[in-house]
């Protein structure tokens, strides 16, 4: 499947996290991402699912079998357009922002060129 998750930023979170570290358990992507294990069990296996991640087994120390998860190449087309669609919609927050900062601060200079209605 195609279709990009415009509005899922823990898709886009999870997969540049594991193309930096790919070794991190799912307890220490949990940590890096401020969720919960459940949730970055559940976000990894979609991700699984889509074909964008692959688990790998690895040997870890004292005999402890882990999982490397590797990007997939799908899976960093699919990183490259979530952060493509993540940072445009964030341009037009910016724009939007600006102007209703732009037209804030005009009502403040208006009104502080007015004279004030209040006698004392």
């Amino acid at each position: 499947m195609n279709s990009l998750p415009h509005d899922n930023p823990a898709h886009l979170e999870l997969l540049r996290l594991l193309e930096l570290h790919p070794e991190y358990s799912q307890r220490q992507l949990a940590v890096a991402l401020g969720v919960s294990v459940g949730k970055t069990n559940y976000v990894l296996r979609a991700l699984l699912d889509k074909g964008w991640v692959k688990a790998k087994n690895f040997q870890r120390s004292n005999n402890k079998l882990g999982y490397l998860y590797v990007l997939t190449p799908q899976g960093v087309g699919q990183r490259l357009a979530l952060t493509h669609a993540f940072l445009a919609r964030k341009e037009r927050e910016y724009e939007m922002l600006n102007g209703q900062i732009a037209a804030l601060r005009a009502e403040l200079a208006t009104q502080a060129q007015q004279p004030s209605d209040h006698t004392t």
